[in-house]
């Protein structure tokens, strides 16, 4: 998307609305699953980013989808993005929208990663470590990367760690090719 402005103002107005009116829940419930939806159906996001289709037929592919299956105010405000032909921008406002509602209720999103999948005795011990240091709610994505070969690997907001033994490896290749006591050894 060219303008993540728009995205951000348009899910600041639903998080806004939606707060104002209790409906906070039930909408970002059924923006996650717009979200999901458009993650794995590329056909729907080819109609969603066509400049061919028309917004009348946009309409009555979501009027199809979503009318009756989401709240009444996501509805209405899918309708407004296309109005406002603004829907190649949905998945962004989508996760802006996420953003707002994590913020709001003190959730941190974690990548894991490790070798091997972790155990759930293990993944609840660094979910609670990580709540008690920053105060927030931890949500764990794991992601298993064999190549690690073991170790871990944590991301949060702006925070990297990374004690994997992979990246030792790489740091003592780099020690070692620097090493001027005994070049060419």
């Amino acid at each position: 998307m060219k303008n993540p402005r728009l995205a951000q103002r348009y899910a600041k107005a639903l998080f806004d609305f939606a707060l104002e009116r209790n409906e906070l829940e039930e909408v970002s419930k059924d923006l996650n699953n717009i979200r999901s939806l458009l993650r794995d159906n590329r056909e729907l996001l080819s109609v969603l980013n066509s400049p061919v289709i028309t917004p009348a037929k946009k309409h009555a592919v979501f009027a199809a989808i979503f009318q009756g299956n989401v709240h009444e105010t996501t509805f209405l405000f899918l309708d407004t993005i296309i109005r406002k032909k603004r829907e190649p921008a949905l998945a962004t406002i989508c996760d802006e929208f996420q953003t707002l509602y994590n913020q709001h209720h003190r959730i941190k999103s974690v990548t894991l990663t490790t070798a091997q999948p972790l155990d759930a005795q293990l993944l609840e011990q660094i979910r609670t470590m990580l709540a008690e240091q920053t105060g927030y709610t931890i949500e764990i994505n794991e992601v298993v990367q064999p190549d690690l070969i073991g170790g871990i690997i944590v991301k949060m907001d702006d925070y990297y760690f990374d004690a994997s033994v992979l990246a030792r490896i790489n740091k003592l290749k780099q020690e070692f090719a620097h090493n001027v006591y005994q070049v060419n050894f």
